[in-house]
């Protein structure tokens, strides 16, 4: 059995045609080779190009000094952004205490005076705490009472609806981004 496929390979691939199939099977590896070096050569300009732009501007020699300084500045940065996250913090501590938050009602208080002369002001901080600030107008003169503010509500002293309402359009004001 074996003798006659050698026989019928034989038969197909005469003698005088040999030489053209292995003509043939050396252009067709000479073009899979032409493709292949062409493939080899743009991955290496690729490679070029990345091992350019991870070595521009620096000096050294080998891969891991490179790592070495990156993991360097890695190392700085964070601890810059640890101190800007702590400053942030501060800052945003100092802005709760500070008075934001600001409300303001002008009013009549007496039938007999025209004109809306008499106001109440709240100054509140992030907490809501502060002060209120009133102010009567008669024809007799002008009184200014102040009360301070804890968490939105007075402890010790009576509000009018109008610190009151005072208060509550300060609370209410939304903050505006910058």
């Amino acid at each position: 059995m074996l003798n006659v496929s050698i026989k019928y390979v034989c038969f197909m691939i005469s003698g005088a045609q040999l030489p053209i199939y292995i003509a043939i099977l050396g252009v067709f590896l000479a073009v899979i080779s032409l493709i292949f070096g062409i493939w080899t050569m743009l991955k290496l300009r690729s490679t070029q190009k990345n091992l350019e732009i991870l070595f521009s501007g620096k000096k050294a020699v080998d891969l891991e000094s490179i790592l070495l300084a990156h993991t360097e500045e890695i190392s700085a940065i964070d601890k810059e952004i640890q101190e800007l996250f702590e400053i942030s913090n501060k800052i945003h501590n100092l802005s709760q205490r500070s008075l934001h938050k600001v409300g303001i009602i002008r009013f009549n208080p007496f039938k007999d005076i025209g004109g809306d002369q008499s106001f109440a002001i709240a100054l509140l901080d992030g907490k809501d705490s502060g002060i209120t600030i009133s102010s009567l107008h008669t024809r007799e003169g002008t009184r200014i009472y102040s009360k301070p503010i804890t968490k939105g509500e007075s402890e010790k002293y009576t509000l009018t609806e109008e610190e009151k309402s005072a208060i509550k359009s300060a609370v209410t004001i939304k903050p505006s981004k910058l």
